[in-house]
């Protein structure tokens, strides 16, 4: 019995820093903020979810502003305005 406690002692602190380390690198390293670099020509605006499957975003393209749907299946620009 004690050598059950012993090990319950010693594997629930282990446990509970393996979730906390796992936790913080996936903060740290998350895909959305990989995925956001410093640049003067592209940069994402907005990213909107609609279900599932379906994002609208607006990118700032070379002071172009353009709307796309973002798929399973692919990318498609819907419409583009001018940025004044």
């Amino acid at each position: 019995m004690t050598f059950y406690i012993l090990k319950l002692v010693v594997m629930l602190p282990l446990i509970g820093l393996l979730i906390y380390g796992s936790l913080w690198l996936y903060r740290k390293y998350q895909p959305a903020t990989m995925m956001r670099q410093n640049s003067n020509i592209l940069n994402i605006v907005e990213v909107l979810p609609i279900g599932v499957n379906n994002k609208l975003a607006v990118v700032d393209f070379e002071g172009r502003k353009i709307l796309l749907s973002v798929t399973r299946n692919g990318v498609a620009k819907i419409d583009t305005k001018n940025a004044d």
